[in-house]
């Protein structure tokens, strides 16, 4: 089309005069162009300048024509939908139009006026009135962001009423981010063509951008928004890059430097923000020296200033210097307030390269100047310092290193030095202001930040000086080993120059220098000053840990800790900052520099660990431990350093090692933990315990060494052990936070066992020579042996006091249990001991005090195997050398005198102690009887039969020590079980005599403790409950002083145990009767003391716990400082017979104490401190006859039984029950078990007594005793027990990540349910249930709910029916619980009598139903019972399919009958039917059905009616009418409303 147009029109140029060309032509195309030329802009755009070449100059007016066409061309401009392209080709176009219409303008008139007039015109109109003004409009935040409302933010002053007309009419519009750009760029093209053309047409812009400025001046003193500003801002940085940049001078002249030469004077004077930016940016572009001839032209009349005149560049300078001291530098300065950033701005602006230092140095005067007159004015140096750093990180952005260090030099300034040096040194308190202008002045607040305007001595002498006060603030500190650890800072320091005593003056202080510190960290770095770097960091970690240490150990609504936390604060944002240090920071140090800060902070730590007595011991460690880590990540590069650190945190000092010396592993020495080394040796055990868990045993004990080697010249590492630091640790034995046994050997273990390596094997090797070394010299005459013969437990150990031998012997059983060392090591080390054992010719007797207690340990792995010995051939001794040597030993006691002759101060007790542990009794688990650990040969049985039979020989035990008697019971214990086959019948009846001799001097001891209790509890002056020296008293009698008598009534135990294993296997065809006889009543009289024994605990814990709780702990205490014994006891009386516990209760009832066997049985298994066996134990004797009638209710129980009247019935309620206290009050606690820890140990007592509870129940005979518990459960007893038995159910079952709908139970719960259904016992559950864990407890809850489902299914579908979630308990039920119970149902009534002539059964299986058939003279019905499959939580189906002769309601109300008793039937369903046709029978025998509940035999308490109303006759249930006397709150008959007498 354009095509057509503008040939046409260059061929034929006379067409124009043939039509009229406003209306077809210039109209027609006015529409076009304002409809965007209908999408072709990038075709039509181009072709306007070539179309404006063909139009003749006599067709159109030459004004109104190019007014129209920029008019139509400016509305089709679209920008908010237009391309990038379009939006090019349409500014291109404008731009090329615009200034050909001006320079053609000419062409249309011949008048130079007229041409005038319409160039002006063009300007004002156009490029005025519509390109500035739109660009006044949408430069500015809000429209580059992309919307523009169309409404200005111009004053009404500045616009005609026609422009904000048109603009207010201006639709909203959405720009494109580069519009603004694209615009600014075509109005400065514009003015620069115009420029060339005419330059006077420019004074039109000149003068609308100058009202622009003024009134944008005007509006920011009014409270305009700063984004007014911007506008013009960024047209000043398109003039620079379109037109300053290309060295055009109009800018300056013709727009920028009229509009400030004409406003300097107001923006001086009215401080205007706006205009200062404006100023500051119109200096930056086109420079200070420039800027200030246009503005600062003086006034003809003024003296003030030189006038400016060409005159050489060195005048020019001065002038320039001259104006900016006299006039610019007192303005921009000038107090403070909104303006003052944007005229400091200004101020650096108007600094020149060529003159920086002299206006540099002319501003910090005038500036410091300012700071002496009032302390006001300091605020001046922080933000002029920021801004001059921000314009030197701008200037480095764009310039080399070399020449931005020159650039920077210039910067520096002797002023600035002295004046940091000076307030860095100044005295509290410092001002914020001078903290800022500090870190402003040093700068390195980053990495990259490391300009510095101060010069390099300036800034040490500033950071000693913050150095010295934060030392200071140290030695304030609270702590000791802080107030030390500065002292070590400060003797590098020298004197402290430094005031201000009171408490806010240091936290100011040290908080102002933290504060610049941190600001300017990297400047520091850069100094290479070791030694103060050093220093600077040690005080920072000092700093940060005290606040720590403080937060950790003081309350806060201490009066003291409140005080003390403004300090603690001081060091709380340290924290964060050393983490952000913290990556690549420690290879930025030197080795020295690192070294350093190191030392003194691992110095510091000691003084924590060492000389800090009166803090919490185990925070501090715990403490200390994160610090030494935090060093180590910090200075450490590589295990050589960390070992280094290591062996300054671990070198010696007065207070540590305590028990081990550090130079020399062989040497130790008698040292005692008191008063200083109590606290620092244990504390560094704690520490030292705390870093292995973090960083390893490897770490922590070995020591990797390396060296060059002068033969390879390669690097070799050597590695050496901390062999007396684990020493230490084992003889330390406890500290806080953990121990030897608890902790240190558990990580010990683990390391040894992760590679067989040398290295390990060196370390643990060493520790054992350093241990038993010392154990040879000092420990002997301390060592004893131990009592147990299953072994060295933990526990034995831990009782040892000599603490090298305590050390030795954890060592070596920790490492043999954890198959650490084997049988190779046991034989290596059983050789050393033996080497040991004799000096020359001498036998040592440390030596043999401790021999014996390793060769306990010894003896299993130097039999092959020492965990797994059900095969006595594979326990053989593997080496002939050892066996020989043991026949040596007992050769040697072989030929000692009888053991009751020997005398203390020889070694015959040694030898044999040595010669006992060689001989180990064990079992498989604590249930099973004692057996040998270890097969021996005939040799060895042989001399230990000849030695246990020399004893026998004139022994008389009236007239033995306890000692002596404690080693003859040991003796028979390992003889028994090793040669017991050996025994004769004389050996047997020395062995029993014994024994019961040792057992009942055991109940004697035990009877008296039982007494002197009873009478203590008793006494009437001991009834003050908050009196404590009862307590004391009790701890004094239940402290057993001679333990010899406990351990050879443990010992008798287990010879007695032997013994009843032993005479159970023997075939006895060839037995003397007589002493058959006889043994068998010194058994019962062993097994009635073991029985009396154990009452005897609980009678102990019984009658204290009448006193209070608190006493009854402290008998229960008392048993666990003697388990393995009490365990024996357990094992005894779970063995013992049914009669022999008859006997010792019945013994117990009539000794007379305050307390009764029952209740010392529930004692024990209700005890504060339990012990597992001795609650098994207890429980078992509750459960079991015949301690099983007498364990739950009292006697008035018992006294219905049989068969009764109806009315004696009537009476058998659970107002009737009396259950023991002990058991009803654990029953009652079931309401409460929610608030209940689930492995609480309340929570295990509870579930104890259901599971007794519910045996009893289950015991009992179908009878009126049985029916009344069952119904007193089921209306007193809150269900809330079963929700909590699914707590434990569902805690095994369903992870807490996983849908109910998904829960798989595991195997162990719902077999106990299935067993408890099936079998009625809970004992297999109870004896699993310890250790208390989560399953252990889940299956017993299983258990427990299997039996409630048996023996209380009404009272469980009660429960079932409230509940809203059902699906897994239903799910649990059917699937597991449902099937036993519905098979054991009818097996029940298979088994039932209650078939005769009248009634008939018939059951199946498949379908779960049983077919009841009642048949009587003409009469007859069938009831149908249908079993759900998640019975018994869902009630059975009853229907009556077929009936005769009966009618509808006779046979309804059977039906309701039947319902009514299978609903309440807490029972089985066997006796439902009982009752319901018991109830039919007396039906046709005429007995009338009680009026209320229309059943003959009452649903609940099976009684018949039997009150009768002395009117009308009719008799009523008794607890029928008595609930209708409740409810009606009268007593009327039912029926005739007479008065019911």
């Amino acid at each position: 089309m354009w095509d057509v147009v503008l040939i046409f029109s260059k061929r034929f140029p006379d067409c124009w005069t043939f039509l009229n060309a406003q209306k077809i032509v210039l109209n027609r195309l006015g529409h076009f162009l304002r409809s965007g030329c209908f999408g072709s802009q990038q075709i039509s755009y181009p072709a306007l300048l070539v179309f404006l070449e063909t139009v003749p100059h006599n067709v159109v007016r030459a004004e109104q024509f190019f007014l129209d066409l920029f008019h139509n061309l400016w509305a089709g401009r679209k920008p908010s939908v237009s391309s990038i392209e379009d939006r090019i080709a349409f500014f291109r176009a404008f731009k090329e139009c615009f200034l050909w219409a001006i320079q053609n303008a000419s062409r249309f008139s011949d008048e130079v006026s007229s041409v005038h007039c319409c160039q002006s015109a063009l300007v004002e109109n156009i490029l005025v009135k519509l390109l500035w003004e739109d660009f006044l409009l949408v430069f500015s935040p809000k429209v580059q962001s992309g919307t523009l409302t169309g409404i200005s933010t111009e004053s009404p002053e500045d616009q005609s009423l026609d422009v904000r007309k048109k603009i207010m009419e201006r639709p909203p519009l959405r720009y494109p981010e580069s519009y603004p750009q694209d615009l600014g760029k075509c109005i400065v093209e514009i003015l620069s063509g115009i420029f060339q053309i005419e330059h006077d047409l420019l004074s039109s812009f000149s003068v609308a951008f100058c009202e622009s400025f003024r009134g944008i001046c005007q509006h920011s003193e009014n409270g305009g928004q700063v984004e007014s500003v911007e506008r013009l801002i960024q047209f000043l940085l398109l003039l620079e890059h379109q037109a300053v940049r290309k060295s055009e001078y109009w800018p300056l002249d013709y727009i920028v430097g009229p509009t400030l030469a004409e406003s300097f004077s107001s923006i001086e004077s009215l401080d205007s923000p706006d205009g200062i930016r404006f100023l500051s940016a119109a200096i930056s572009i086109f420079g200070p020296n420039k800027m200030v001839k246009v503005l600062l032209v003086p006034d003809k009349g003024s003296s003030s200033l030189l006038p400016f005149e060409e005159q050489s560049r060195k005048l020019e300078l001065e002038h320039f210097m001259y104006i900016f001291e006299k006039r610019l530098v007192p303005w921009c300065l000038r107090g403070s307030g909104s303006c003052s950033a944007a005229r400091l701005d200004l101020l650096l602006a108007l600094l020149d390269d060529e003159c920086l230092s002299e206006q540099w140095s002319l501003t910090l005067s005038h500036t410091i100047k300012l700071r002496s007159d009032g302390p006001e004015h300091a605020a001046v140096l922080c933000p002029l310092l920021q801004k001059a750093r921000d314009k030197i990180t701008n200037r480095q952005l764009a310039e080399s290193k070399l020449h931005i260090n020159s650039y920077v030099e210039r910067w520096r300034h002797d002023l600035l030095d002295s004046l940091a040096v000076a307030v860095a040194s100044s005295c509290p308190p410092n001002r914020i202001q001078e903290a800022d202008f500090l870190r402003f002045a040093l700068g390195g607040s980053s990495k990259d930040d490391q300009i510095s305007l101060l010069s390099r001595d300036s800034c040490v002498l500033v950071f000693k000086a913050l150095l010295e006060k934060l030392v200071y603030f140290i030695l304030g500190s609270s702590f000791k080993w802080v107030r030390d650890a500065g002292s070590t800072l400060a003797s590098g320091i020298g004197d402290l120059m430094i005031g201000g005593d009171r408490h806010n003056d240091q936290i100011d202080m040290a908080n102002s220098a933290l504060e610049v510190l941190l600001g300017s960290f990297y400047c520091l770095m850069t100094l290479n000053e070791d030694e103060l770097v050093s220093n600077i960091l040690a005080a920072v970690f000092i700093l940060q840990w005290e606040s720590r240490m403080g937060e950790s150990l003081y309350d806060e609504s201490d009066d003291k800790s409140l005080n003390l936390k403004a300090r603690f604060e001081v060091g709380k944002s340290l924290h964060s900052f050393l983490r952000k240090i913290n990556g690549h920071f420690c290879q930025d140090l030197g080795i020295h520099c690192r070294k350093k800060s190191s030392t003194v902070l691992v110095q510091s730590i000691r003084f924590a660990i060492l000389e800090e007595h009166d803090l919490d011991a185990n925070k501090v460690t715990s403490l200390c431990c994160w610090w030494i880590l935090e060093v180590i990540e910090f200075f450490c590069l590589g295990q050589y350093e960390e070992q280094i650190l290591l062996e300054q945190l671990l070198k010696k000092s007065d207070q540590w090692p305590v028990w081990i010396s550090v130079d020399f592993d062989s040497r130790f020495g008698e040292n005692v933990l008191t008063g200083s080394n109590i606290s620092g040796g244990y504390k560094f055990a704690s520490l030292v315990d705390k870093l292995i868990s973090k960083r390893g045993v490897d770490r922590v004990f070995c020591r990797n060494i390396s060296h060059v080697s002068s033969l390879s010249e390669e690097t070799l590492e050597e590695v050496t052990h901390r062999a007396w630091l684990a020493a230490e640790m084992l003889c330390t034995w406890e500290w806080p936070g953990g121990s030897a046994i608890t902790t240190f050997l558990p990580l010990l273990s683990a390391y040894a066992k992760s590679e067989a390596q040398p290295p390990k094997e060196g370390l643990l090797d060493s520790v054992f020579d350093i241990l038993l070394d010392a154990a040879l010299v000092q420990g002997g005459s301390r060592a004893h042996s131990f009592p147990n013969f299953y072994g060295t437990t933990a526990d034995e150990v831990k009782n040892i006091k000599e603490p090298f031998v305590r050390a030795l012997l954890s060592l070596v059983m920790t490492l043999f249990n954890d198959d650490v060392w084997k049988y190779d090591k046991a034989r290596t080390l059983f050789q050393v001991l033996i080497n040991k054992l004799l000096i020359g010719d001498t036998v040592s007797i440390n030596g043999l005090q401790i021999l014996p207690l390793i060769m306990r340990i010894l003896i299993q792995p130097l039999c092959g195997s020492h965990k797994n010995f059900t095969d006595l051939e594979s326990l053989a001794l593997e080496d002939d050398e050892v066996q020989e040597t043991i026949i040596g030993w007992l050769q040697r006691i072989l030929s000692f005198p009888p053991l009751f002759t020997w005398q203390r101060d020889n070694d015959m007790e040694e030898w044999f102690q040595l010669v006992a542990s060689c001989y180990p009794i064990g079992a498989t688990d604590r249930s099973n009887v004692p057996k040998p650990e270890r097969k021996i040969s005939l040799r060895e049985k042989t001399l230990l039969l000849d030695f246990f039979r020399k004893q026998r020989v004139g022994i008389d035990l009236s007239n033995a020590s306890n000692h002596l008697q404690m080693l003859l019971s040991k003796l028979i214990v390992f003889s028994v079980g090793y040669c017991a086959d050996d025994f004769n019948g004389e050996d047997w009846d020395f062995v029993l005599s014994m024994t019961r001799y040792w057992i009942q001097s055991a109940v004697v001891m035990m009877e008296d403790v039982v007494e002197n209790i009873n009478d203590l509890i008793t006494d009437d002056s001991c009834s003050d409950k908050l009196d404590h020296s009862i307590i004391k008293k009790l701890e004094q009698i239940v402290l057993i002083k001679d333990h010899n008598r406990l351990d050879t009534a443990k010992s008798a135990l287990l010879a007695y145990s032997s013994f009843s294993c032993f005479q159970l296997e023997k075939v006895a065809d060839d037995q003397d009767p007589s002493r058959t006889e006889k043994q068998e009543s010194i058994k019962n009289r062993i097994t009635e003391g073991i029985l009396r024994i154990f009452l005897c605990a609980g009678l102990a814990e019984a009658i204290a716990s009448i006193h209070s709780p608190e006493a009854a702990s402290v008998v229960a205490s008392s048993l666990l400082d003697n388990l393995y014994f009490w365990e024996t006891v357990a094992r005894g009386v779970n063995e013992s017979s049914p009669l022999a516990r008859e006997r010792a209760v019945r013994s117990v009832e009539l000794w007379g104490m305050s307390k009764g066997s029952i209740s010392s049985l529930y004692a024990i298994l209700f005890s504060p401190k339990p012990a597992p066996s001795l609650q098994f134990a207890a429980y078992r004797m509750l459960s079991s006859e015949p301690v099983s009638h007498l364990a739950i209710g009292e006697e008035t129980m018992h006294i219905l039984d049989g068969e009764q009247d109806s009315s004696n019935i009537d009476f058998l309620s659970e107002q009737n029950v009396h259950m023991k206290e002990e058991i009803s009050s654990m029953i009652e606690k079931s309401r409460q078990m929610f608030e209940m820890d689930l492995l609480a140990e309340e929570r295990v007592h509870i579930l104890l007594a259901w599971s007794l509870l519910l045996s009893h129940i289950w015991s009992l005979p179908t009878s009126p005793a049985r029916e009344r518990l069952v119904q007193y459960i089921h209306n007193s007893v809150d269900p809330v027990i079963i929700d909590c038995l699914f707590q434990h159910i569902l805690d095994v079952a369903m992870p807490s990540n996983q849908k109910k709908k998904d829960a798989e139970f595991p195997a162990v719960v719902y077999e106990a349910a299935t067993e408890a259904i099936t079998s009625g016992r809970l004992l297999s559950s109870v004896e699993s249930l310890w250790p208390i864990e989560p399953l252990t407890m889940a299956s017993l809850a299983g258990a427990i709910f299997g039996m409630m489902l048996h023996l209380l299914p009404a009272y469980v579908r009660e429960w079932f029916g409230y509940l809203r979630d059902r699906s897994t308990i239903e799910y649990f039920t059917k699937t597991w619980c449902s099937p036993p119970l519905i098979s054991n149902e009818l097996t029940q009534i298979k088994k039932a009598s209650f078939i005769d002539e009248n009634f008939s059964i018939r059951m199946s299986k498949a379908a779960n139903e049983v077919v009841a058939t009642y048949t009587k003279e003409e009469t007859g019905f069938d009831l149908v019972i249908r079993f759900p499959a998640s019975y018994p939580l869902q009630q059975v189906d009853v229907d009556c399919p077929r009936s005769k002769g009966i009618s509808e309601d006779k046979q309804r109300k059977w039906l309701l009958s039947m319902m009514s008793f299978v609903r309440n039937q807490n029972g089985a369903l066997a006796e439902a039917i009982r009752i319901w046709k018991r109830n039919i029978d007396k039906k046709f025998e005429g007995v009338e059905e009680c009026p209320i509940c229309y059943s003959i035999i009452h649903t609940e308490n099976h009684s018949l009616p039997s009150k009768a109303c002395k009117v009308c006759k009719h008799k009523f249930h008794s607890k029928c009418i008595f609930k209708w006397f409740n409810t009606s709150q009268k007593s009327n008959c039912p029926l005739c409303q007479s008065t019911f007498l």
